[in-house]
C-alpha cells in the first residue's frame, strides 16, 4: 500500500487506516486472521478509542495480534480519549488516566498517536498542554491530534499545546461531504453554501493537519451504507460504471474518491471483512480523473452552482 506523512510529522503511514471499533464482533480466531492478514497487505496503522467496546476492543486487538516487542515495532497505533458516559472530559487528570488504561489494554509502552475524541465544551487548554507534555516526556505518546474539531477549537489548543497537532478525524463520505460542498458553493444562497465547520478542510491543509475521514461508506449519522442502497440509485450506477472501467469493486471506488482529493486524507475503514479491507487498500492504486470525481459528486445529489 502507498504511504504518506502524517501531518507535519516524520511518521510514515499507510494511506488507509484500519479502524478497530468493530473488532469485538469477531471470534478470537477471526480477529487473529484479520489483523495478521491486514499486516500482510501493508495495513499496519490501527485506529482505536478507549470507548470502543468499553475498552475491550483494545484488549481483543492486543491478544489477536499477539502483542510483543517485535510486533510493536511493525505497527502504528492510534487511540482516542475524552468521551465519558454523559459527557466529554479533556481534563489533565482524565487524559493521563485514559492513556494509562489504553496502554495497559493494548499491551504497549507507547502510542504513536493520541487524539482528543470530540470537543469538550469545558476544555481548559492549559490542562491539555500539561497532559501532553507529561505524555511526551514520559515516552507514552509520540504524536498528538484531535477528532471532530473545528479550526478555532484547534487554534485555541495550539495557543497552549507546544506539540504539533498532526491529525483531525472528521466524518466524510461521498454522501456526507459538506466540508467540500461549502467550498464549492461560496457566496451562494443555498443550503450547500452553509459553512458548518469553519472551513476545516482548508484550515487543515494550510496547517499540515491530516484529515482522517471516518465512516467513509455511511450516509447520515450511522444510518447505513450508501453502496448498494436503493436510496441512492444514481450514485450507485455511477460508482458501478467507474468500478467496471477500473475492474475493481464499488468499495474501492468509494475510497478512491476520498483519496483523489488533494488534501491527502487518510480514510479510516471500519470493516472487519478482509476482502473488503483489501478492496479499500486497492484504492491507493487508483487516481480518478477530475471528470470521474465530479460525476460521483453530482450523482450523490450535489448540484454545482
Amino acid at each position: 500500500m502507498k504511504t504518506m506523512k502524517l501531518g507535519s510529522s516524520s511518521l510514515e503511514v499507510p494511506v488507509v487506516a484500519v479502524g478497530c471499533m468493530r473488532i469485538k464482533s469477531l471470534e478470537k480466531a477471526e480477529a487473529e486472521r484479520f489483523v495478521h492478514s491486514a499486516l500482510e497487505e501493508g495495513a499496519n496503522f490501527f485506529d482505536h478509542a478507549d470507548i470502543y467496546g468499553g475498552g475491550t476492543c483494545e484488549e481483543i486487538f492486543a491478544d489477536a495480534i499477539n502483542m510483543n516487542a517485535d510486533i510493536r515495532e511493525k505497527i502504528i497505533l492510534q487511540s482516542k480519549c475524552g468521551i465519558r458516559k454523559g459527557m466529554f472530559d479533556f481534563s489533565k487528570e482524565y487524559i493521563l488516566e485514559s492513556v494509562d488504561g489504553i496502554l495497559k489494554r493494548l499491551k504497549t509502552e507507547y502510542l504513536d498517536v493520541l487524539l482528543l475524541h470530540r470537543p469538550d465544551a469545558l476544555v481548559e487548554p492549559e490542562e491539555v498542554a500539561e497532559a501532553f507534555e507529561l505524555l511526551e516526556t514520559s515516552g507514552k505518546v509520540r504524536h498528538f491530534g484531535v477528532s471532530n474539531q473545528n479550526p478555532m477549537q484547534i487554534q485555541l489548543l495550539k495557543k497552549y499545546v507546544k506539540q504539533p497537532l498532526v491529525a483531525n478525524q472528521l466524518q466524510l463520505s461521498i454522501t456526507n461531504a459538506t466540508m467540500i460542498s461549502n467550498g464549492i458553493n461560496v457566496n451562494m444562497e443555498n443550503d450547500a453554501a452553509i459553512n458548518r465547520d469553519g472551513s476545516v478542510l482548508d484550515f487543515c491543509r494550510l496547517n499540515d493537519i491530516t484529515i482522517q475521514p471516518w465512516s467513509p461508506f455511511q450516509f447520515g449519522f450511522f444510518e447505513g451504507v450508501f453502496l448498494g442502497n436503493e436510496k441512492f440509485p444514481e450514485l450507485n450506477q455511477q460508482i458501478d460504471e467507474i468500478a467496471a472501467k477500473y475492474e475493481v469493486s464499488n468499495t474501492t471506488i468509494a475510497i478512491a474518491w476520498i483519496l483523489r482529493h488533494p488534501a491527502k486524507m487518510q480514510p479510516v475503514t471500519g470493516t472487519m471483512n478482509m476482502d473488503r479491507l483489501r478492496d479499500c487498500i486497492k484504492a491507493s492504486e487508483i487516481r480518478l480523473t477530475r471528470e470521474e470525481w465530479y460525476s460521483i459528486y453530482r450523482a450523490a445529489g450535489n448540484i454545482l452552482p
